[in-house]
Formats: C-alpha cells, structure tokens, sequence
C-alpha cells in the first residue's frame, strides 16, 4: 500500500488521526429525510433533508454525525466543504473502529 492510499485511510471515507477520525463525506441535500446512503466513491454519502442554503446543509450535517457517533456537537467539526457536496468532517474522541461500527461500514480501520 503506498503512503497516499495509507493516508486516505479504509476507502470507506474514514481515515484515523490522532485524537478522532476524519470522514469525508458526499452530501445529498434537500432529501426526503436525513440519513446514510452507503458509500459514493472513496467517501460515506449522506442524504440530508436541510436545504443547501445559509449553512442549513452543513449544520444539520454536524448535527447528524454528532447524534450518530454519540459524541457532543463541539466535537464535530467541518474542516472543508463548506460550499460543496464533498466535505471532510474531523470527529474528536472516538476510534476509528467504533466510528465505523456505527456508521454501519463493513470495513474496519487500522486503530481503534
């Protein structure tokens, strides 16, 4: 495995850093209901009722992957995206395996 896949992590959009995870994320805004729709590509694809207008999208997406990964909202942070259906999420104290688990993702990452 070269240093680039290792950095990019499971190839389910879950890559381990130190102290959480980062996701990177496909957003579907404006659909029928908030939830995960499996993989798209390299990323986690997620169907979010909010519209993609005035940040409603984005926030509803911390909203979303704070109540899923069981973690408070202040550890849900987007760290790029803003403007765009591709997004990367940091996730603070949680393991990759655990993220995983709840996710529903078949694959497991390097640390737990």
């Amino acid at each position: 495995m070269t240093s680039r896949n290792a950095e990019r992590g499971t190839g389910n959009g879950l890559t381990p850093i130190d102290g959480g995870i980062r996701l990177t994320v496909h957003v579907q805004p404006r659909a029928s209901r908030t939830e995960i729709d499996g993989q798209y590509g390299d990323a986690l694809k997620i169907r979010l009722a909010a519209p993609p207008v005035d940040g409603a999208a984005n926030e509803a997406l911390v909203r979303f992957l704070a109540e899923v990964l069981a973690r408070p909202r202040a550890a849900v942070r987007l760290t790029a995206g803003a403007g765009s259906r591709r997004k990367t999420v940091e996730v603070a104290g949680i393991g990759a395996t655990d993220a995983a688990r709840k996710l529903g993702l078949g694959g497991s990452a390097d640390r737990g």
